[in-house]
């Protein structure tokens, strides 16, 4: 756990390696104080601010060697942009900037001044030092699991923030968001983790076993429903994407009780540990990125450990299917039909339409909690990158109120999502002349989106949320606070709807 202190006083050397000043552009002034504590250091701060080597714009960060024994070795000017449009995404952003020159220096302590004004988002002083410390830790992430340690480059760690009060009074409260700012960064990475392992180690057993360490970690109570049981209860969708594999399907219950009477929230995780589309094979480039098809299953594992370390007063049923998706002798054939839990007969077209197969028995088994409320979180469809890119997630909702709710905890986390339409006019499209149903709309009609939506609809009797999460749960190149690969994304999005 890392070391948060608060303090009015700015640190020393010894305290500190990096000395953080954030400043808004229409502000660019130290203040009368700097030329008390070190006239020369006033000087050249001053001299850089007015040469125009530092305007404070947005993504802007000038880094300064000090000689003075008052202040760390190093400082960084942070651009801020226009106070009117300081966000906490924006804090979060401006703090990302400082991740190469914290691994460059291998540095470990730094003080931060807090900004005077708050984030226009911010309810409070918590929340927008918890922005920080996520924008932090988000950023310094990496996954190295698989990779020889470099002794001449070791992976840094941050152990130690100082924060500058602009207000003592405001210490209690600095204090406490950073803790909830680590706790909420720690869920994140560890749902990065879970998702960045490659399908040959992360399986659906060892997805269960996640699921129960964090169940003893966190006092949790977890079920897991082995092949036996799926076929005893006539989760045959689930089974029938497991077919091809030589690996067992497993079934995860993950119950956090942060109240005992309320009606419990159900989050929904596609678990696919590893696509390649089954007998309808995907193309070989980028096939390797299918490990990430589990990454709804690692924001549910995700969410709930969060939820129990912040003292969530909400209770929380997480349901997993998991499975692969193989092509072997034993695969299941487009053309095949199976009798789903909820006793739909499905007619299979498509083979690599097999995540909204396993929702399917998931959200059917869901209504036997009698939820107030079920949220399913997959990587479910490329049309949904195409329709909205890797910024947003499309969502679904039988009650639009939710989605307005949801797309305001979007907007304070920086998860943003994107309301889409359960349209009526396109149930015709995922209607099969052999079953109830078929896992695939018309060819080359579009709006594949939206009748994988439509199709999981089929399967809920209760208030219901879906998210797509195909083009934001990982990231090929790098972008914002988070580096190639998972990028945990649903876990604040979900903690902060539930708040």
């Amino acid at each position: 756990m890392m070391n948060f202190s608060a303090s009015k006083l700015f640190p020393s050397g010894n305290a500190a390696d990096l000395l953080v000043l954030p400043m808004f552009e229409e502000s660019l002034k130290l203040g009368s104080h700097w030329k008390k504590l070190d006239p020369k250091v006033d000087e050249l701060l001053q001299d850089a601010i007015a040469s125009g080597d530092f305007r404070g714009k947005t993504q802007e960060i000038l880094t300064v060697f000090l000689t003075s024994e008052k202040f760390p070795r190093r400082l960084a000017l942070l651009g801020l942009g226009k106070k009117a449009e300081f966000t906490l995404e924006g804090s979060r952003k401006a703090v990302a900037i400082l991740a190469p020159l914290l691994h460059k220096h291998r540095i470990k302590k730094i003080a931060v001044q807090l900004p005077l004004e708050l984030p226009k988002n911010a309810r409070s002083v918590e929340e927008a030092t918890a922005a920080v410390v996520e924008g932090l830790l988000l950023s310094l992430y990496q996954f190295h699991e698989y990779k020889k340690p470099d002794p001449g480059a070791p992976l840094t760690k941050l152990e130690n923030v100082w924060f500058v009060l602009n207000r003592p009074t405001e210490r209690v409260k600095v204090l406490s968001g950073a803790k909830q700012g680590e706790l909420l960064a720690e869920a994140v990475n560890y749902t990065r983790d879970l998702a960045n392992h490659p399908g040959n180690v992360m399986t659906p057993a060892t997805l269960a076993s996640e699921a129960k360490t964090l169940a003893r970690k966190f006092h949790l109570h977890c079920q897991v429903l082995e092949k036996a049981d799926l076929k005893r209860l006539g989760m045959n969708a689930l089974l029938a994407v497991n077919q091809g594999s030589a690996l067992p399907p497993k079934f995860i219950i993950l119950q956090y009780q942060g109240t005992k009477t309320e009606s419990p929230t159900v989050l929904v995780g596609k678990g696919i540990t590893f696509d390649s589309g089954g007998i309808s094979l995907k193309p070989g480039k980028a096939m390797d990125e299918m490990k990430f098809d589990m990454c709804g299953a690692a924001a549910v594992l995700g969410t709930i450990r969060a939820a129990a370390e912040l003292k969530l007063p909400r209770r929380l049923i997480g349901l997993i299917p998991a499975t692969e998706n193989l092509p072997s002798g034993t695969a299941s054939r487009p053309g095949d039909v199976v009798k789903a839990l909820s006793g739909k007969t499905i007619e299979i077209l498509n083979t690599d339409a097999e995540g909204r197969m396993i929702l399917a028995d998931a959200l059917a088994y869901a209504a036997r909690y009698k939820p107030e409320l079920v949220i399913d979180i997959a990587t479910l469809t490329g049309a949904c990158v195409v329709a909205l890119g890797t910024d947003y997630a499309g969502a679904f909702s039988t009650d639009k109120k939710l989605l307005t709710k949801l797309q305001a905890a979007g907007d304070k986390t920086g998860e943003k999502i994107w309301p889409l339409p359960l349209a009526p006019e396109y149930k015709e499209d995922i209607k099969s002349s052999v079953a109830d149903i078929k896992n695939l709309g018309l060819e080359g009609k579009g709006g594949g989106t939206i009748t994988a939506a439509l199709f999981l609809q089929e399967f809920v009797s209760y208030p219901w949320m879906h998210l797509d999460i195909a083009g934001t749960a990982w990231t090929t190149s790098g972008k914002s606070y988070y580096g190639k690969g998972a990028t945990g994304y649903g876990v604040r999005l979900m903690l902060e709807f539930l708040k």
